[in-house]
């Protein structure tokens, strides 16, 4: 059970195994586009590129999809980024239970958006949690755990793609040891949990008044969705890379760097200095922040929004 791309690298392991997969559940297409194309998920794509069987219920609340579901029998159902809580009329069908793919340190960053909590949070090391799951919001015991340490160039987008590379390594080596009854679940500590949340496009507006850290955070974190945006001249701007600097000003002003490779501009905030080094106006290219105020006169010095 899965829908983006975070999914695809576990079913591409389960499907060159010596696993049956005997179905495979994604979300519903979705329309897409100004002509509203019917667009399948990744996992969707890929199950079917595989020959194996697909289902895109709406809910697996119907009592008639439990009942195919349960009618296949399955030992275990493993789970990475479907999309939807599992009822437990599910839960409590496969014999091994439904194993989840996690891309935090659980209990660190449960919730809808792990990836981008890490990012948010300035943690160093993140990872990769193989769960039992239960009816709570990945609160299930943790069947094994591996970190991976997090570089100051990563965004949600490049964490989740090597987040998800290192979750199917350890479903593969977790799945024989489990079947094999050679691990004991562990509980998590709820007084240690964090929760992350739904981002939503609102996120991504830039408030200058927060400090220089914390808004490069969020340049990575929401990478590339919703993206942090400000507006010139009438046009969303988004911030596509940026990195912070010491300095002090009116927050909001752009100013002129000298001195910083890469770095030709930067953005005044409420603790240093935001330095721009990708951006892109709105129906244009990302550019480097240099060929941008080079083709924008005014840019340099003026007062952006937030």
């Amino acid at each position: 059970m899965g829908t983006p791309g975070f999914a695809l690298p576990a079913l591409r392991r389960l499907a060159g195994s010596d696993f049956e997969v005997a179905a495979v559940y994604t979300q519903p297409d979705e329309p897409v586009g100004r002509g509203r194309r019917m667009v399948p998920t990744p996992v969707k794509s890929l199950a079917l590129d595989l020959g194996l069987t697909v289902r895109q219920p709406a809910s697996l609340k119907e009592a008639g999809e439990v009942a195919w579901l349960a009618g296949l029998r399955p030992d275990f159902i493993v789970v990475a980024a479907y999309g939807q809580l599992l009822p437990q009329s599910v839960l409590d069908i496969p014999r091994f239970g439904c194993i989840n793919i996690h891309p935090s340190l659980l209990p660190r960053h449960r919730g809808p958006s792990p990836v981008a909590g890490a990012i948010l949070a300035g943690d160093e090391v993140t990872g990769v949690s193989i769960m039992l799951m239960d009816r709570g919001m990945d609160t299930g015991p943790v069947l094994a755990q591996r970190q991976q340490p997090m570089s100051a160039d990563d965004t949600t987008e490049t964490l989740t793609d090597s987040l998800a590379e290192v979750g199917a390594d350890l479903l593969m080596e977790t799945l024989p040891l489990w079947l094999a009854g050679r691990i004991a679940p562990q509980a998590q500590d709820n007084g240690m949990a964090t929760c992350s949340r739904v981002i939503t496009k609102e996120d991504g507006r830039m408030d200058w008044h927060l400090p220089a850290p914390e808004l490069w955070r969020r340049v990575r974190a929401f990478q590339p969705w919703p993206g942090c945006y400000t507006t010139w001249e009438g046009k969303l701007l988004k911030i596509v890379q940026a990195v912070p600097l010491p300095g002090e000003g009116e927050a909001g002003r752009v100013t002129e760097i000298r001195g910083v490779p890469g770095v030709a501009v930067g953005v005044q905030t409420g603790d240093g200095l935001l330095g721009l080094l990708k951006v892109q106006l709105e129906g244009k290219r990302v550019v480097d922040a240099g060929e941008f105020v080079r083709g924008q006169r005014g840019f340099a010095g003026s007062l952006l929004p937030g």
